[in-house]
């Protein structure tokens, strides 16, 4: 189930209220996740969820999802033949679709 457990991505996303910020996530091998912001507002700031589900959908598709111990939510999809992301992202008052691209 969890597709990239043990894992570490890198992702940009285009549109506010994160445009430009750099992302890294990292899916540990005991079900917990860390990202960090690697540039933009926020730089340095991280944090440890509780627990983060992955499931590949197609040959290098996939999907990931958590709840951050902030009330935030995190869903998309990875694609890593084309380099691109798109998902969406809310709290208990917004909600943003959003489009990115991975890193290196």
């Amino acid at each position: 189930m969890d597709s990239l457990r043990g894992a570490t991505i890198r992702w940009m996303f285009v549109e506010p209220p994160v445009a430009g910020m750099k992302f890294e996530h990292t899916f540990r091998e005991d079900g917990t996740l860390v990202w960090r912001v690697l540039e933009g507002p926020g730089k340095g700031a991280s944090s440890e969820e509780e627990r983060y589900a992955t499931m590949k959908i197609a040959d290098c598709v996939h999907v990931v999802s958590y709840l951050a111990a902030s009330g935030h939510t995190l869903s998309v999809v990875v694609d890593f033949n084309t380099g691109r992301v798109v998902g969406f992202g809310s709290d208990n008052k917004e909600w943003h679709p959003l489009t990115g691209t991975l890193l290196d």
